[in-house]
């Protein structure tokens, strides 16, 4: 079994910056590929990037050049680095984990269906 835990959310001006964390426990063998997803008021959830063990990482084309994800595999842990933030960044974000092989999206994150664990996640807010 695998428990994430997220924390670093806020309420942030538009053009700062936040650092959410993810912390890992349980299966190492599941956290190979650890992402983020958020889901906004009305919204459906949305991939933002996901990282492997290897340091592969893809984007979803909103946060590109704004967001850096990264991993600490030593620990398991993950975060997520956001720059340059905007209103429509606003949302619950979620830490999740154990994906397919990232090769197998191509230049896509994975959708968050295709993730087996997740956290409760952390609100970010922007205005």
């Amino acid at each position: 079994d695998v428990q994430l835990v997220e924390s670093g959310g806020g309420s942030v001006q538009t053009g700062g910056s936040l650092r959410l964390s993810c912390t890992t426990s349980g299966d190492a063998a599941s956290m190979y590929c650890l992402g983020w997803f958020r889901q906004a008021p009305g919204k459906e959830r949305e991939g933002v990037a996901v990282v492997d063990s290897d340091g592969i990482t893809i984007y979803a084309d909103s946060v590109k050049g704004r967001f850096t994800v990264s991993k600490d595999n030593a620990k398991n842990n993950l975060y997520l680095q956001m720059s340059s933030l905007k209103p429509e960044d606003t949302a619950m974000y979620y830490c999740a984990a154990e994906c397919r092989p990232l090769s197998y999206y191509g230049d896509r994150v994975p959708p968050p269906t295709d993730y087996n664990y997740w956290g409760q996640g952390t609100q970010v807010t922007v205005s």
